[in-house]
């Protein structure tokens, strides 16, 4: 069965420059190895295609049971040059909990 993110995990955003971080971090430590299965960086950035330019990068964090992607060429050139209304990246991590996992 298929489900959102949102019903497994929270997440976190933050930005540097044109730089966005979302970690992702399950509500049972129990569903981490799951996560890692299924949250790939590759689906990451077939999700996020339309805000994330660049590259996306996963970084997986046993000691505290999370994932965290760095995606690049995020944040339409920075919060500094971008003329976006709110260029932070912290709403971000709501649309990463938008995409659908099978579950």
């Amino acid at each position: 069965m298929k489900t959102k993110l949102y019903n497994i995990a929270h997440s976190r955003a933050g930005d540097k420059g044109n730089t966005l971080m979302l970690s992702l971090i399950p509500f049972e430590e129990s569903d981490y190895p799951a996560l890692i299965e299924k949250v790939t960086a590759e689906k990451v950035k077939e999700h996020l295609k339309s805000i994330v330019k660049g590259k996306v990068i996963r970084y997986e964090m046993p000691n505290i049971s999370s994932l965290l992607f760095v995606c690049e060429e995020a944040l339409s050139g920075g919060v500094t040059t971008s003329l976006a209304i709110d260029p932070h990246g912290k709403t971000l991590n709501y649309a990463l909990l938008e995409m659908e996992v099978e579950w």
